[in-house]
């Protein structure tokens, strides 16, 4: 899967917009990801509005790509009655790991801005959307047509992480 090499962190985007048939696969990719018990606790927020865009680029000082995305998803997870309610971060990476592939597939350029294990940025959110409390942020992901930067392959395989076996 060509993805997986070609992905980077794209922060950058055209002033082109993101056409809704695209948005729809990404979420659709999303929701396809393995999680615990298959409790599935994503839920997402599509944001184009460029005020909430700019909003969201405050969370944190690593999610200014937002205000210049022409799109970003703000990933929450719905903790009320999970069957696994110690995984729901680990589902919702998968997710994300899936948006992230996706984006590369339809020639977009995506960045993953972490907000869970931020809890200024999740007072943030919190605060901004008045979500209650079993809607747990995890993350932004802002997508875009990639400006200057591109999905291009960068060889990352380090041999000397790899242990079989044992430790040494």
């Amino acid at each position: 899967m060509d993805e997986i090499f070609r992905r980077r962190s794209i922060r950058k985007y055209q002033d082109r917009p993101v056409e809704k048939e695209k948005i729809d696969k990404l979420l659709r990719a999303a929701m396809q990801a393995p999680s615990a018990g298959n409790q599935q606790p994503w839920e997402f927020i599509v944001a184009e509005d460029e005020e909430i865009r700019n909003q969201l680029s405050l969370a944190t000082p690593y999610s200014k790509p937002a205000a210049g995305a022409p799109v970003t998803l703000v990933l929450i997870a719905n903790c009320k009655d999970l069957k696994h309610p110690t995984f729901w971060q680990q589902d919702m990476s998968a997710a994300l790991q899936n948006i992230l592939l996706e984006a590369v597939h339809l020639e977009l350029g995506a960045v993953w801005m972490g907000i869970a294990t931020n809890e200024s940025a999740v007072k943030y959110l919190n605060d901004m959307y008045q979500f209650p409390e079993y809607i747990k942020p995890f993350a932004l992901v802002s997508v875009g047509y990639p400006d200057t930067q591109q999905n291009e392959f960068t060889d990352r395989y380090k041999p000397e992480k790899v242990h079989f076996e044992k430790w040494t």
